[in-house]
């Protein structure tokens, strides 16, 4: 039986002033995968495209540990934006053919009250078939377990962003204003 399952997070983060603005910073995608995941689980597959490793997930017996390919660029109007194009599991490859997953979200800065925030959303989906025993447990349970299971990965990926980019934004913003006043 076919299960979807679905999570979706946003965000609304505050911004510490630094010397320099963070729509420079956000012209650099990169960055963004590398707050979201731990960057020894990151390989660069082309110039905006990054296969990411997720830690193995436990969905009642099933251990799963997937890959997801992602395509991440900005739009030229500030927004970092974020989609899946491709997906793998590793350790359950007979699911591979019957498993789908799709990330997409956005992101970008903006000012309220004198204050610069980051904004976004993220979505999260799975659309994955289950075989027997699974397809003989409550459709409820299942479609909960699969639903909390998504909104928990997606949580940790917000909580490393609100962490890791904030620090790695102003660790950039300082090297970069050495670097223009070296140039001046």
């Amino acid at each position: 039986m076919y299960y979807q399952f679905v999570a979706t997070q946003s965000v609304d983060l505050a911004v510490p002033q630094q010397p320099v603005e963070i729509e420079r910073y956000l012209q650099s995608p990169e960055r963004i995968v590398r707050a979201i995941a731990d960057p020894s689980c990151i390989e660069q597959l082309s110039s905006n495209c990054y296969r990411l490793t997720m830690r193995p997930l436990n969905f009642f017996t099933l251990k799963i540990e997937p890959t997801v390919d992602l395509k991440v660029w900005a739009d030229g109007e500030g927004t970092i934006c974020l989609e899946s194009v491709g997906c793998n599991l590793r350790g359950i490859e007979t699911i591979n053919e019957h498993f789908q997953l799709e990330l997409s979200g956005t992101m970008e800065a903006y000012r309220h009250q004198g204050k610069t925030y980051l904004g976004g959303d993220a979505e999260l989906g799975l659309t994955i078939y289950l075989p027997p025993p699974f397809s003989m447990m409550p459709k409820s349970m299942i479609q909960s377990t699969g639903n909390n299971l998504l909104g928990n990965v997606l949580l940790k990926m917000k909580q490393g962003l609100m962490q890791q980019l904030l620090l790695d934004y102003k660790t950039w913003a300082t090297a970069e204003q050495g670097q223009e006043l070296v140039a001046a």
